[in-house]
């Protein structure tokens, strides 16, 4: 089971994504919860949940290097979605960024 954590501004824009996102890892066969959540929730969602790789939204990036030190112990991979992927809400693409990113 893969746990994969989207965050944008408010959690609502990754929802579509999350379900396309989700569709995709079905066609393979992927066990994996996929979750978009407001950038205001990580702290409270990462002291409850472990969660396998967190991927920003593009609103959010500014918020990169604050998550890699506030959660380096935690030796979470934290990574920018692609803009265009984003943009163009490709699950497909973005799953498979995620789980390049958890190795």
């Amino acid at each position: 089971m893969k746990n994969i954590m989207l965050v944008c501004v408010a959690g609502m824009s990754t929802s579509l994504l999350v379900s396309k996102m989700q569709k995709s890892a079905n066609e393979q066969n992927l066990e994996a919860e996929i979750f978009a959540i407001a950038e205001s929730e990580v702290d409270k969602t990462l002291a409850n949940k472990n969660v396998d790789v967190m991927l920003l939204g593009p609103q959010v990036r500014y918020l990169k290097g604050t998550y890699q030190s506030k959660y380096k112990e935690k030796n979470i991979p934290i990574e920018v979605i692609n803009m265009m992927d984003y943009g163009m809400m490709n699950g497909a693409n973005v799953l498979k960024q995620a789980l390049e990113l958890i190795g």
